[in-house]
């Protein structure tokens, strides 16, 4: 029988697929304990419960979450928005760091293996040509930035540019919903 199935979908990662499948329900198990809770069973959610979801959401292998609307979702909920803010990015750094140190310390063939090949040259590209915009600006709009982050840190970036046009783009990013969301 897997002999069949190799035949019928050759193209088919099933180590690939198996570890997205695991990764989708980590991360609905995460959501579930943190925020799922605190709405069901507190009727309240909790800085606590953002920080959780919030930081599992940059790290790179976590890349199905989308952080922005759970910021707009806590910051519509009435919280102080300059805690929220504090919040969000020291949180998004951290994992951002991770990030970086986990695509500076691991080999290339671990991560092709995480990410796959194409994600990776994708952003490895975007650095070597643009830089510190690359950082800034994947951090400041809504894309893979914790790609960049490990694609950064797999080229050896240095460390102080990396962290500082994160930390802006972030800064940005964060600063610019809560205008645009807060009301």
């Amino acid at each position: 029988m897997p002999f069949l199935m190799r035949d019928l979908h050759p193209h088919i990662d099933y180590r690939r697929l198996s570890v997205l499948l695991f990764l989708i329900f980590a991360m609905a198990v995460i959501c579930s304990l943190t925020i799922g809770r605190d709405i069901y069973e507190a009727g309240e959610k909790s800085l606590y419960s953002f920080a959780i979801v919030n930081f599992f959401g940059y790290l790179f292998f976590f890349f199905l979450m989308p952080m922005e609307l759970a910021f707009i979702f806590y910051l519509r909920t009435g919280y102080d928005p300059v805690m929220l803010n504090l919040v969000a990015v020291s949180t998004a750094m951290a994992s951002q760091t991770i990030d970086y140190l986990i695509g500076y310390f691991f080999s290339a063939r671990i991560i092709d293996r995480l990410i796959g090949r194409k994600r990776y040259e994708k952003a490895e590209d975007e650095i070597r040509k643009y830089g510190n915009w690359a950082l800034f600006l994947s951090n400041l709009l809504p894309l893979s930035s914790p790609i960049i982050s490990l694609a950064a840190g797999m080229l050896k970036y240095r460390v102080k540019y990396a962290v500082l046009y994160t930390f802006i783009g972030m800064v940005c990013r964060y600063l610019l919903l809560t205008l645009l969301f807060h009301g």
